[in-house]
């Protein structure tokens, strides 16, 4: 994706979008050696008050990264990014979302502010936050 000029205050990014559950929460567990019964069994996951087993939250923030990286490609790089996170990854599908709030110039660098934010499939905001990425 050519990202030059850089995007309009109100341009939303392409979204992405996972189905999620065991077999990704499992995955991710092996590589952050984060095997945790609330994230394996439904049983332990309502035993901890949700409806089942849930997905870690720093996947919810890998997802967020996955977004603008695969946006920025090799035009760019994340300066910062933060989220809340306000509700579980259940199992089904999550969608991560983005949309630019502010561009400004430093130089031959274009700076661009965003919205981003991780969604279940009702469109509930799971993990809101900002993000701000270099673009040159």
């Amino acid at each position: 994706m050519i990202l030059s000029p850089a995007p309009e205050v109100g341009a939303e990014l392409p979204p992405l979008v996972r189905d999620t559950g065991f077999h990704n929460w499992n995955r991710y567990a092996a590589v952050n050696y984060e095997f945790v019964p609330i994230h394996m069994d439904d049983e332990a996951g309502r035993a901890a008050g949700m409806p089942g087993a849930f997905g870690m939250g720093n996947l919810q923030w890998s997802y967020l990264h996955v977004l603008l990286r695969s946006w920025l490609g090799d035009q760019g790089r994340i300066r910062s990014l933060s989220c809340d996170f306000r509700a579980p990854n259940t199992k089904g599908v999550v969608t991560t979302k983005a949309v630019v709030t502010a561009v400004s110039q430093e130089a031959d660098t274009s700076v661009v502010s965003l919205d981003v934010w991780t969604e279940n499939a009702d469109g509930k905001k799971m993990a809101p936050g900002s993000a701000v990425v270099e673009i040159w």
